[in-house]
């Protein structure tokens, strides 16, 4: 396949590899409707259309490239090209060419689809800029109330809303698109393993078995702002000791129940300047179990250890977003493992745009090995050959789908 390479990598990589690269934070940082992420999109549109599909964005901002006339029962591919602040190269974007790439390798060798086919990108999987993960997904399955979405705001108080304007969407029209999903026979996403099993096991690709439930909490704490200088410290009404606390139990939480995880990666104070005690902290909770139960627990542990006020400081939590435990259709990933000749199923513990569409039509996800098993990081990896792997599954369950 020396057409797919160029420079060591999958040549879709290697063309989109100087977009939206963050030098403060190391990797890439590719949010919803800013620069970066424009680019993106122009990058897809003139790569789906080099291979003459038909481009066309929905009322949520995901945009399909369909190969011939769009349909119902399509077998449907993709997965997203944001990032996280600082997320690696293979995040997203490695499904995406890893589509496209399958598509043409099919194109080439003279197979015609039987059925309708599209390769999807999904706007706004990771939730950085609006803080709500696949909230394109999300937007076009009905899963998050359309008001609510619309009044979402980043981090520079731009609403949901607004933003969508300025990139030409009507806001009005955001929100469950039953005809989009209509057409959506079989969703069918390529993603780089978040973990390291695949090393374990000596493969280099998998199907998906399920996710992890998991969701997002705002922890907020209040005090009184003061002097940094000026104030003693007794009797200071700190929230960020607050929040520091607050994050040491998050951890606690956490290492006493068995399997979840739970995680503190963002925090802001208001005002924020370094000699001044803030009036307010804001943090953000991620946390997963294998079970919705177990991931609720945990969020109720943390809450309950949270009542017992630290420096005078008032806190609350509040739930952002929240997915319960995926299980993928076990027929269809049977039927795609046995077509890949056997290869394991895993679970993860990361959330993808086919476990929100799983509660409403069959998905199914391959995993693509990852040697670091690290991922949301530069250092986030998959080897030349194991992503050729990755296209040449595509590339055979395409076959057997199509």
């Amino acid at each position: 396949m020396p057409d797919l390479i160029a420079h060591g990598l999958l040549a879709g990589l290697d063309e989109i590899a100087d977009t939206g690269r963050d030098r403060r934070a190391a990797g890439y940082s590719r949010h919803l409707w800013e620069p970066a992420e424009h680019e993106l999109r122009a990058w897809f549109t003139e790569r789906a259309e080099r291979l003459g599909l038909a481009v066309e964005t929905d009322r949520n901002g995901n945009t399909w490239a369909w190969w011939g006339e769009p349909g119902a029962d399509a077998v449907v591919v993709g997965s997203h090209l944001d990032s996280v602040p600082g997320g690696g190269a293979y995040d997203g974007p490695l499904g995406v060419v890893s589509a496209l790439d399958a598509v043409a390798r099919l194109q080439a060798a003279g197979f015609v689809p039987s059925r309708p086919c599209a390769v999807l990108v999904f706007a706004e999987e990771e939730g950085s800029r609006f803080g709500v993960a696949c909230l394109g997904s999300r937007l076009l399955s009905g899963a998050i109330d359309a008001d609510t979405a619309r009044a979402l705001t980043d981090r520079a108080g731009i609403t949901l809303a607004e933003a969508a304007k300025t990139a030409g969407l009507n806001p009005a029209h955001l929100g469950r698109d039953q005809a989009a999903l209509d057409r959506i026979g079989i969703f069918l996403e390529l993603h780089v393993e978040q973990g390291r099993r695949l090393i374990d096991l000596g493969e280099p690709v998998a199907v998906a078995s399920s996710i992890l439930a998991h969701g997002r909490w705002r922890l907020s704490f209040t005090g009184q702002g003061n002097h940094a200088g000026a104030t003693p410290m007794t009797g200071r009404r700190d929230p960020m000791v607050a929040a520091a606390h607050a994050i040491v139990a998050v951890q606690k939480a956490a290492l006493a129940n068995p399997g979840a995880r739970a995680t503190v990666g963002r925090i802001e104070a208001i005002p924020g300047g370094t000699n001044v005690i803030p009036s307010a902290v804001t943090a953000w909770l991620d946390a997963r179990a294998d079970t919705d139960d177990q991931a609720r627990a945990v969020v109720a542990d943390i809450t309950a250890r949270l009542q017992a006020p630290h420096s005078g400081c008032a806190a609350t939590v509040v739930e952002e977003s929240w997915t319960g435990t995926v299980t993928f259709d076990p027929e269809l990933a049977a039927r795609l493992a046995l077509a890949l000749g056997g290869v394991p199923a895993l679970a993860t513990g990361a959330g993808h745009d086919a476990g929100v569409l799983a509660a409403r039509l069959p998905t199914a996800m391959l995993f693509v090995r990852n040697p670091t098993g690290i991922s949301h990081s530069p250092e986030e990896f998959a080897t030349l050959a194991d992503c050729l792997a990755g296209v040449e599954a595509l590339d055979t369950l395409l076959r057997e789908l199509l």
